[in-house]
Order: C-alpha cells, then sequence, then structure tokens
C-alpha cells in the first residue's frame, strides 16, 4: 500500500484545510489509521486517530479544531482542519496509527501564517 496526501496549502490564522490521504490499496484490513505531522527541527508527532469503527482519537493540541475521517470504500482518510494556528505549521503525512508504519508519503505542507 502507498500513501498520497494532499489538500495542504498557505492560509492564514483562523482559516480552514481539508487534507486528503489516498491509500494505492485496500485499507480497509488496516484498523487504526493516523494523521502525523512534522514541523521543522521538531520529531513527527501524531495528531490524529481513527478505528475501523469510526472511533478517534486526537492530539491535545488539536482537539476541537480537527476532525478525522475515512471512506474505506474510497481507500482514503481525510483531516479537517480549522482555526489553524501558526504552530500548526508542518508536513502532514497519513500512515497507520498502531503497528508497524507502512512507506512514508511525501507528505502534504502546511503553512499558517499572515
Amino acid at each position: 500500500v502507498q500513501l498520497q496526501a494532499s489538500g495542504g496549502g498557505l492560509v492564514q490564522p483562523g482559516g480552514s484545510l481539508r487534507l486528503s490521504c489516498a491509500a494505492s490499496g485496500s485499507i480497509f484490513s488496516i484498523n487504526v489509521m493516523g494523521w502525523y505531522r512534522q514541523a521543522p527541527g521538531k520529531q513527527r508527532e501524531l495528531v490524529a486517530a481513527i478505528g475501523s469503527g469510526g472511533s478517534t482519537n486526537y492530539a491535545d493540541s488539536v482537539k476541537g479544531r480537527f476532525t478525522i475521517s475515512r471512506d474505506n470504500a474510497k481507500n482514503t482518510v481525510y483531516l479537517q482542519m480549522n482555526s489553524l494556528r501558526p504552530e500548526d505549521t508542518a508536513v502532514y503525512y497519513c500512515n497507520k496509527a498502531v503497528g508497524r508504519s507502512l512507506p512514508w508519503g511525501q507528505g502534504t505542507q502546511v503553512t499558517v501564517s499572515s
């Protein structure tokens, strides 16, 4: 399975973006999928995860602002990001949230700046 994230861009503080992650193969069998981000000079961190049944978990830093969802029929995972802040600036990736990671894709750059 290969993963391709898209939907990033430049947005002003308070703005919104919706990221998509398309998988080349079926993600139905992957129990928990997640969105990660990596800011310059920082380690990659998991910001949101979703189980196959739709249960979700979020990092405290994005709780109440980000929403993760998945469409197994389309092999796609989404991240709706609202009320964006400059500290949300990072490259965003999707991957398994539990177990050995799949090969990392290129990610999509999100820049929050006025």
